[in-house]
């Protein structure tokens, strides 16, 4: 039996897509970020947190979540300060350091959201 692919049957792997919000554009399946069209420098940490809060655009991610994606593991609570401190980065990489923030707003006892 021969089978065929048609262009139409055919669907983008899940890992190659892109995500966009307000200038910012994520193309995971090559590990690029940018900004306004420039290129952003993100660690891999950085990247993986960014990837996270884009993915949950709108909604608030908890630091549970954060870390259990980032790091594969749920211990959050030493790692709390840790995802604050690479938040903190990432804001100064966007050059959204002022209140209030244009992109990574912090939800007060949840984690952090990306609106």
């Amino acid at each position: 039996m021969k089978t065929s692919l048609h262009a139409k049957d055919y669907q983008m792997p899940h890992s190659h897509y892109k995500m966009s919000y307000k200038g910012l554009e994520m193309i995971p399946y090559k590990h690029l970020c940018y900004l306004n069209g420039d290129s952003l420098a993100l660690t891999q940490t950085e990247y993986s947190i960014l990837q996270t809060l884009m993915e949950s655009c709108g909604q608030a991610v908890s630091s549970k979540v954060i870390s259990e994606r980032v790091w594969n593991d749920a211990v959050y609570i030493s790692r709390n300060d840790s995802i604050a401190v690479h938040v903190r980065h990432l804001r100064e990489k966007l050059h959204d350091t002022l209140k209030p923030f244009d992109y990574i707003k912090t939800v007060w006892g949840i984690g952090y959201v990306l609106e």
